[in-house]
């Protein structure tokens, strides 16, 4: 497929930080998607999950089978956009494999933990675990991802500093830069000021679809609310109604699922026609453009953004601060609480393969960074299964 202009031309590459010869058979792009999926992280996004703790049940998406989907949407939009398909899906694959046990709940108690010890963040944590924490190969550590990769785990969701910082991942002043990007950024610039790669764009706004059709899922199946509450809502409200008219008598699972797939349809179909029109207006003729712009050129239009806005305030209040919820986000942040301090106060607790990395450590700073690398790495299952073997707990 030829690729537009503004795409990411893998024979432009910016290259590995370590060179290396370029495969027969593979692009650099398709390389480190396969390297992504091949990493112990990959496999351990499999019990880590989003809202609900993995063991309450099969059917709730797992850490894996979101990124899974996230990585589908990006192919998609990428496509129709001329972008480069393997990166935008790179990207994808890799953009959760820095979140620690528990979803959001476990890095917002890492987050406090290690404030005093330079902070945390998943997509700097990535990051750390694709440059340094995978030890596979011969002559290096981490994936060696190429350049664009890196950036875009790095700041999809928009430049982390400078004058157009912008997400929920953006900290302005280069100071405050979480230490594991500040580290490796300060070996290999990623260019943080920058905008991303339109392919690192759609994985940001392919991340935004999925969790948005796939919330609205697990919170019904969970029985927070119910499809009578999302007839208040819009954009699910129009896909019920559309579902009810075509397929009056439809069995109330097939009915979901219809109308849910219609509010998929709607997001991805409004992304593609926003950037197309985006595009043509700005008629850029390099990725090096895209990322000289002020702003995004893959997003919602105004009115969807708007829509959803109300759809996320509405599962914020009905599913991540429901009553159980909580009361979960409450016992597995005492879990982390109580086994980073453990670790940190005494390393010899951690595994082996661990000790040599303990024994390196400077100070109690390098100390803390080797027990958050080995927390954050766990899955929901272990941390629970550590924690009950270390402090005798159900």
């Amino acid at each position: 497929m030829t690729l537009a202009p503004y795409a990411c031309q893998p024979e432009d590459s910016r290259g590995r930080l370590y060179p290396e010869t370029m495969s027969t058979f593979r692009s650099p792009f398709q390389r480190d998607r396969d390297r992504i999926i091949h990493s112990s992280a990959f496999r351990r996004l499999k019990h880590k999950t989003q809202v609900f703790v993995e063991h309450e049940g099969d059917y709730y998406r797992t850490r894996l089978t979101h990124t899974i989907e996230v990585a589908q949407v990006a192919r998609t939009i990428a496509g129709h956009l001329g972008l480069n398909t393997d990166l935008a899906e790179a990207v994808a694959l890799a953009h959760d494999l820095g979140h620690p046990p528990f979803g959001h709940t476990g890095e917002d108690a890492l987050a406090e933990l290690m404030a005093p010890y330079g902070g945390f963040d998943h997509n700097a944590q990535a990051i750390r675990i694709v440059t340094k924490l995978e030890r596979h190969y011969a002559d290096f550590d981490g994936l060696n991802l190429t350049w664009e990769t890196l950036e875009g785990i790095a700041k999809h969701n928009g430049p982390v500093i400078g004058p157009h910082a912008s997400g929920s991942h953006s900290v302005g002043d280069p100071a405050l830069l979480p230490y594991a990007l500040a580290e490796f950024n300060a070996a290999y610039d990623l260019e943080l000021h920058t905008q991303a790669s339109a392919e690192a764009q759609v994985a940001a706004v392919a991340d935004d679809v999925a969790y948005n059709h796939h919330d609205l899922h697990d919170g019904l199946r969970a029985g927070l609310f119910t499809e009578a509450d999302l007839m208040e809502l819009p954009v699910t409200a129009p896909a019920f109604e559309e579902v009810d008219r075509l397929y009056p008598d439809l069995d109330p699972m097939r009915r979901r699922h219809e109308a849910l797939r219609r509010v998929f349809g709607a997001m991805v179909e409004d992304v593609i026609a926003v950037a197309q029109t985006r595009l043509q207006a700005a008629q850029p003729q390099s990725a090096a453009e895209i990322r000289a712009m002020p702003g995004t050129i893959i997003r919602f239009s105004k009115p969807l953004y708007q829509n959803l806005k109300a759809i996320k305030s509405f599962l914020f209040t009905r599913m991540y601060r429901a009553p159980s919820v909580v009361e979960e986000r409450q016992r597995v942040t005492a879990m982390i609480n109580d086994l980073f301090p453990l670790f940190l106060n005494d390393p010899g607790l951690l595994p082996d393969e661990w000790h040599p990395d303990v024994a390196r450590a400077k100070d109690q700073t390098d100390l803390a960074r080797i027990v958050l690398d080995y927390v954050a790495g766990m899955t929901d299952r272990f941390a629970i299964q550590e924690h009950q073997r270390l402090f005798g707990e159900s």
